[in-house]
């Protein structure tokens, strides 16, 4: 029905609003009526709902999908000695393609032995600078990644 042609658009300026009596249909019947939790309903909720009201579970994350996927300098020697068919050798460099892998960003915590050319979208400054003492080169996928 449209709320054009409902019952409560008329008698607004009146007592009962088309209810009769005074008092009928106030109360919205005999069962308990509107609300109720905190007040006449409270034997109930405290018996069969007693967690109801307040805070329950974890906190969930507005944006789940923006986890990175971060690998630092040190973990490229141990990733050379476990799995050494990831990398290329191109002119006594290993190279890798850490974007490949799912990796999204270069940290540059622990030190690393050897030498490795890195393609990788993002890159701290500092493992820059670890990879290229260590003399390997650092490729940025994306311009200007650079200590982001």
């Amino acid at each position: 029905m449209p709320t054009r042609l409902r019952k409560t658009r008329f008698k607004r300026g009146t007592r009962v609003v088309g209810w009769g009596r005074v008092g009928q249909h106030r109360k919205s019947g005999r069962t308990g009526g509107r609300g109720g939790l905190k007040r006449h309903k409270r034997s109930w909720m405290l018996k069969y709902d007693p967690e109801h009201f307040g805070y329950h579970g974890f906190y969930r994350h507005p944006s789940p999908n923006s986890i990175r996927r971060w690998m630092n300098v040190r973990d490229l020697d141990e990733l050379y000695a476990s799995s050494p068919e990831l990398f290329n050798d191109e002119g006594g460099v290993r190279a890798i393609d850490l974007s490949s892998l799912g990796v999204e960003k270069l940290l540059g915590g622990g030190s690393v032995r050897g030498a490795y050319k890195v393609m990788v979208q993002r890159a701290t400054a500092s493992a820059v600078e670890k990879i290229k003492s260590a003399g390997g080169t650092v490729v940025l996928l994306q311009a200007g990644a650079a200590g982001a």
